[in-house]
């Protein structure tokens, strides 16, 4: 290798291949994760995470696939990411919901993503199949009322604020742990569990509180709704503005006449599922890397990261999420 050692994670590499830049912890290298993912070894990733291009109407800057094509599109990404997961690992995938051109009606293409890496399906039987563990919602209330059409100007429709997030695992029971996502009671339930008073015995619902049910074990389960603080997670959707134009990522890559990667991931959502989904010394990977909010979280964590994506640039911007920014290797070639 050009840069005087080895991958800690890929292997077969060509005599021009080198990660882009490295970290204590990690790699990032430009390049098709199509490509990348195959130098992986089996079963060596303990989760993926990750928010590939958007099967949107409108095309973005960093570049999306057709809603027709999306599912095919996917595929082969699919395949290299089943076979390098441990067999109790995790794979969580961002998909935006999307409209179908020129009415005011939705897409399936997420669920038909969904169900393609989920179901079965005797066609194809080579296809891996991933299971269901829970699906998330993310909540972004600051977003802009979109399509104009229907939202501002018919009046049809409200705005479209909420992304799925799939937890998909290769295994019934991956690893996983809520206790490291506890989040803090709320002042009711401190009171509950200072004074022993609450009703305990069956309730209109069906559910029966034992009388053990106000004891204290650290903090409440969250439910898939999220809030916006990283360390305090509340329901089950993940409330994140993701409105942020001048952060120190952002400004250092304007300071150097570079222009900030266009939809950056809210490092609130890699950094709860790594901590749930993950321990110290695990890998992380993520394909679809872009400003490498997950490599970040994961080094900060203590983690390992793998982080791949096309976009050069995207890639040589992400390094100013470190202090100093790690060098780039000079004579890299993209895989």
């Amino acid at each position: 290798m050009s840069s005087g050692r080895k991958s800690r994670f890929l292997g077969n590499l060509r005599p021009d291949q080198a990660p882009h830049y490295a970290t204590e912890m990690g790699e990032a290298w430009v390049g098709d994760s199509r490509k990348l993912l195959k130098q992986i070894e089996d079963h060596s990733i303990d989760l993926v995470i990750t928010s590939p291009p958007y099967g949107l109407v409108k095309k973005k800057e960093y570049g999306n696939e057709s809603q027709d094509n999306y599912v095919r599109w996917f595929r082969p990404f699919a395949k290299e990411i089943h076979r390098v997961l441990k067999d109790k690992g995790s794979f969580v995938i961002v998909v935006a919901g999307a409209w179908q051109k020129g009415q005011p009606t939705r897409s399936l293409y997420p669920y038909r993503l969904l169900l393609d890496l989920c179901e079965p399906n005797h066609r194809r039987k080579s296809q891996p199949i991933f299971y269901l563990a829970q699906e998330f919602y993310w909540l972004n209330p600051a977003k802009i009322p979109n399509p104009v059409q229907w939202a501002n100007i018919t009046r049809e429709r409200v705005k479209d604020a909420v992304e799925p997030i799939w937890w998909l695992s290769k295994s019934p029971h991956p690893q996983a742990s809520n206790r490291d996502v506890l989040v803090p009671y709320s002042e009711h339930m401190q009171r509950l569990i200072r004074t022993g008073k609450y009703n305990a015995g069956p309730r209109p619902s069906g559910w029966n509180v034992s009388r053990s049910w106000a004891r204290d074990n650290g903090g409440a389960i969250p439910s898939n709704f999220l809030s916006d603080d990283a360390l305090n997670y509340l329901f089950n959707v993940l409330v994140v503005s993701n409105t942020s134009s001048n952060d120190s990522l952002r400004k250092s890559v304007r300071s150097i006449g570079g222009n900030p990667h266009p939809a950056m991931f809210p490092t609130a959502l890699p950094e709860f599922f790594i901590r749930m989904l993950t321990d110290e010394g695990d890998t992380v990977l993520d394909p679809f890397g872009g400003s490498n909010s997950t490599g970040w979280i994961a080094e900060t964590l203590k983690r390992r990261w793998v982080s791949i994506d096309m976009n050069e640039d995207y890639i040589t911007d992400s390094r100013f999420r470190w202090s100093p920014p790690p060098k780039i290797n000079c004579c890299t070639s993209p895989g």
